[in-house]
């Protein structure tokens, strides 16, 4: 049986509250409250699907109600009832996030459900939209990840089996290797897909504030405090939370992550209410949190609690082979962002990309395309047109001889350049070759094919 949509019910006359629940209570779960304070007790218990409250009630009117019921993780439709009618007035009330109006005298019945009706398929069309949005992904969720490269196979194959689980999972790696991608991808994949993704950056805050930013706080917590504040755990209900440089946490907030990790509980900062949320948690790092362990500064309980899967991203040096496949990606994207008409590399901006070391990695890249793109004045990216940095090979991973002939290769042409010079450097050992351009076995051996080099 299809479960009934919820509905609140906030009015301070019992009669018109009593009637309208009688009315409405065959199509809704009707739940009722007499004044604001009630029915925000309610909001914070209980997900509605729809908000029906008059515009008059005690200490405080129905539009600041509806304010409140906006701002929730979850927002219902909400319907403003009044007996005052002015065009006025519902101008005022959409603005504040009322999603219709209606003048009590001229209450109907049949056109409340018609409204209420047209409003929630309304609401459901846009839930189906973002979901078929995601479904036409055409790599399920991992389409801003690029790589062909062994590793990145196997980063996306841990990806597509971790994501419909409810497991924590740690991401390690350098700066600027794609680790919240990584997390948007395994949000994205997951069953909580529909619900909200968080990002959270634990550096950015100072730890007083860290706290009330994920956990929230109550009025009159600490000096500043002037009202109540709901924490990301809360905005998070349902869908993921991704907490970004987890070793920048101090102990007091690594002892209620521990808390909520064993319980799915905590509590606002000023606040001895416990509260629970259904929220699934994705935590990264740029430092050795093992080695924080032993000094004493992270908990190791915390940190196996982290690390029920743990996904490490390589620095994109040492998958070089990637670097074409990305340059090109952020060369289709900033040449379409700057209106050029800029769509390739010559074979000398390819090579001085390859040779750099990349200790920004992806994002330095990224960066270095988008700089390279504006300063283009040609139809192709020129070694001219790169950062002094890249253009000096500041960084350099790989020998002086030129990796390429010629000045105008496409990427493919350079790419069969590297894997003929691949072959050359280790006397035709396919196995090595491969791994030197970071392809697995297989896709080597398919490249020689395209690009005819099988006797080679």
């Amino acid at each position: 049986m299809t479960e009934k949509p919820t509905l609140l019910i906030v009015d301070d006359e019992k009669p018109t509250r009593d009637g309208l629940r009688a009315a409405l209570e065959e199509r809704y779960d009707v739940y009722v409250a007499e004044d604001a304070k009630a029915a925000g007790e309610l909001l914070e218990r209980e997900n509605f699907d729809v908000l029906l409250t008059d515009f008059r009630l005690p200490s405080e009117d129905g539009m600041k109600l509806i304010a409140r019921a906006k701002s929730l993780a979850r927002p219902p439709i909400c319907i403003l009832m009044t007996a005052y009618g002015s065009e006025e007035l519902a101008v005022e009330a959409m603005k504040r996030g009322a999603d219709d109006y209606i003048a009590k005298g001229r209450l109907q019945i049949d056109e409340l459900e018609m409204r209420i009706a047209r409003a929630l398929r309304r609401q459901n069309l846009e839930t189906e939209n973002v979901s078929l949005r995601r479904q036409l992904d055409t790599r399920f969720g991992l389409e801003n990840i690029v790589g062909k490269s062994p590793v990145m196979e196997e980063i996306f194959e841990i990806i597509q089996q971790v994501a419909p689980s409810r497991a924590t999972v740690l991401l390690t790696g350098e700066s600027g290797t794609g680790k919240e991608l990584v997390a948007r991808a395994i949000h994205q994949l997951s069953p909580r897909a529909r619900q909200p993704l968080v990002i959270v950056h634990g550096a950015a805050l100072v730890p007083t504030l860290l706290e009330s930013e994920l956990f929230g706080h109550e009025k009159g917590a600490f000096t500043g405090a002037y009202e109540r504040r709901i924490g990301r755990f809360e905005q998070a209900q349902g869908g993921t939370l991704f907490l970004d440089e987890i070793g920048e946490i101090d102990a007091a907030i690594q002892v209620k992550l521990l808390r909520f990790l064993g319980e799915r509980t905590f509590e606002r900062v000023g606040s001895n209410k416990t509260l629970t949320t259904d929220v699934r948690l994705i935590t990264a790092t740029n430092k050795n949190l093992e080695e924080q362990v032993k000094a004493g500064t992270f908990r190791e309980d915390l940190f196996f609690r982290l690390r029920v899967v743990e996904i490490h991203l390589p620095p994109l040096r040492e998958r070089a082979g990637d670097i074409p496949l990305l340059a090109q990606r952020f060369l289709r994207e900033f040449a379409q962002e700057n209106g050029k008409a800029v769509n390739e590399f010559t074979a000398d901006a390819l090579e001085r990309l390859m040779k750099y070391a990349w200790p920004g990695n992806v994002r330095e890249l990224r960066a270095a395309i988008e700089h390279a793109v504006v300063l283009c004045r040609g139809e192709k990216i020129a070694a001219r047109d790169l950062p002094p940095s890249v253009r000096g090979g500041s960084g350099e991973h790989s020998s002086e001889a030129p990796l390429f002939a010629r000045n105008d290769l496409t990427v493919k042409e350079a790419e069969k350049q590297l894997i003929i010079r691949a072959l050359k450097e280790t006397n035709g050992n396919r196995t090595l070759a491969a791994g030197k351009v970071g392809m697995s076995r297989r896709t080597f051996h398919r490249k020689l094919h395209t690009y005819h080099l099988e006797g080679f």
